[in-house]
């Protein structure tokens, strides 16, 4: 028997599971298998910057993310020799609300990714994706038509088939599907290997109230230590090893589990209650290609990258969020095939950016783990990491550049509008309240002009409608006024131009001022945009 279906999705971590609950809320009809029995009960990624906030925004579950409180550090990193002896040195992220609120209307995050995969289950179930565990996928083939792959429960079942347009791999950094298609990686590789514990304790005033990161640097138990949950008395321990040194994941067995806790925390009468061991790689690298034919990567398939910064799971939704607006639009004819180039133009070269700066920002603090961990990505040096989480430029079919400037990246706090850039936060009034400008994406293209443009409104319906696609016009001075003056120049616009948004926020093209033919050269971008 063969099942049908738009998308198969390979893998249930933020990526695979952000993926979809994109798709399915654009409609699109999404199958996933995952091996394991259930989302995960390790952090790993902890924190979401507020770009991906505006991205959870888009799917519909920000309002569930826990925020942090503005004005507060929002995470500490302490290097010490052992959780009671002298810091030797320590980095708190500072956040300043006036800062975040110039950047974005979003605030940030602060699930682990044990509290953020269920959320994104439930969304996705909610929208009409259906999700397998215990699922494994055996194989797969493509042609020019499609997918056929072969799925299996761990029951044993007999095998059946799935015939589905598009793959997106989302299978970690192991990636089975990445490894079939032959794709190889590029980067430091390796760079370790953990094993992290958790377990349930009572440890007193060893338990910092204040969310700390312990980087510890110690004979046979370098590693880190983090309390999950105070009121559970849920902690983490994470110890590097080498298996060049005949240690395997084998080893750690609930006796000796218990003997680690019994020396980082230096209670020798302390009775753990061990909840779960899992050993992982510390790596760093990135996929020569993310898509291969109807096969797409996504998530730790494509890149691995260190913990610091927070960058790994917020990029892997970042990736799911690129992947479902573009897979969307081919699968509803609204463009060609093409537009799916784009996605290895534009998240290739930003995994490229993310890799770079988790490891700039790790050479500073020593032995931290990395890669597919099953520790936090505690979302720390903001101001550090603005530059690929909200000053970031793409570069492919889908934006129409119109200049040479060679640089990647731009300060967001001095936002200049132009094409390839995420389009810029202004606060707007609208009904009596306020709104951002961010709040307008998310679904179709957006068109945004000024006060001089009511006619771009008839033009982006007359464009639409020729085209087959949806393009919401907002004229900024009409029911939505800008209190501040601050739209036209941060979208580098005069008040008869335009801004055409894509659904992901990003600013596809634009012009100054109104052209002599609006109706053609809108009709030209889009065109362009969507590789009709």
């Amino acid at each position: 028997m063969t099942e049908r279906t738009s998308v198969l999705v390979v893998g249930a971590g933020l990526a695979g599971l952000a993926s979809a609950m994109f798709l399915a809320g654009r409609g699109v009809d999404v199958l996933l298998v995952e091996r394991r029995s259930g989302t995960s009960m390790f952090p790993r990624a902890v924190g979401q910057n507020q770009r991906t906030m505006e991205l959870l925004g888009f799917g519909g579950i920000a309002d569930a993310v826990p925020t942090h409180t503005p004005g507060r550090p929002m995470f500490r990193v302490r290097i010490a020799a052992s959780l009671r002896g002298p810091t030797l040195h320590e980095e708190r992220s500072e956040t300043d609300p006036a800062d975040l609120d110039a950047l974005s209307p979003a605030a940030l995050g602060t699930a682990g990714q044990d509290a953020l995969e269920p959320l994104l289950r439930r969304r996705a179930e909610e929208l009409g994706a259906t999700l397998c565990f215990d699922t494994e996928l055996v194989s797969f083939d493509q042609d020019d038509d499609g997918v056929t792959a072969v799925p299996r429960g761990r029951s044993g079942e007999r095998p059946s088939r799935v015939r589905a347009d598009y793959l997106v791999a989302a299978d970690g950094n192991r990636s089975g599907v990445r490894g079939a298609l032959g794709v190889d990686r590029h980067g430091p590789g390796s760079l370790g290997h953990n094993t992290s514990i958790i377990f349930d304790a009572d440890l007193g005033d060893l338990a910092d109230r204040e969310p700390t990161l312990h980087v510890l640097h110690a004979d046979e138990a370098s590693g880190i230590f983090l309390t999950l949950d105070h009121a559970a008395g849920r902690h983490l321990y994470s110890i590097a090893h080498d298996p060049a040194d005949g240690t395997s994941p084998a080893d750690f067995t609930p006796e000796r589990c218990t003997e680690l806790v019994r020396r980082v925390t230096e209670l020798p009468d302390l009775r753990p209650e061990i909840k779960a061991v899992q050993p992982w790689e510390m790596a760093a690298s990135v996929a020569d290609r993310f898509r291969v034919g109807r096969v797409l990567l996504a998530g730790d398939a494509a890149k691995v990258t260190p913990p610091s910064g927070g960058l790994g799971g917020n990029t892997a939704i970042g990736d799911a969020y690129d992947l479902s607006w573009k897979l969307a639009a081919v699968l509803d004819s609204s463009a060609g095939t093409a537009l799916l180039d784009s996605y290895d133009a534009e998240r290739r070269p930003m995994a490229e950016r993310v890799v770079a700066a988790a490891l700039k920002l790790l050479a500073g603090r020593g032995t931290v783990p990395a890669g597919e961990s099953t520790e936090p990505e505690p979302a720390t040096d903001q101001q550090g990491t603005l530059p690929v989480t909200l000053g970031f430029r793409y570069r492919s079919s889908a934006v129409l550049t119109e200049d040479d400037d060679p640089a990647d990246s731009e300060d967001p706090y001095r936002p200049s509008g132009r094409p390839g850039f995420r389009a810029p936060h202004v606060w707007l009034h609208h009904d009596g309240g306020t709104t951002s400008t961010v709040h307008l994406f998310g679904r179709d293209f957006v068109l945004l002009s000024g006060a001089e443009g009511g006619f771009w409104s008839g033009v982006a319906a007359e464009v639409a409608a020729r085209l087959g696609t949806s393009v919401r016009p907002h004229v900024i001075g009409e029911q939505l006024t800008d209190p501040t003056g601050a739209f036209l120049a941060r979208y580098g616009i005069g008040p008869s131009g335009a801004s055409l948004v894509r659904p992901d926020g990003v600013v596809a093209w634009r012009t100054a001022e109104a052209p002599g033919d609006p109706a053609q050269a809108l009709h030209r971008a889009l065109t362009a945009v969507l590789s009709r």
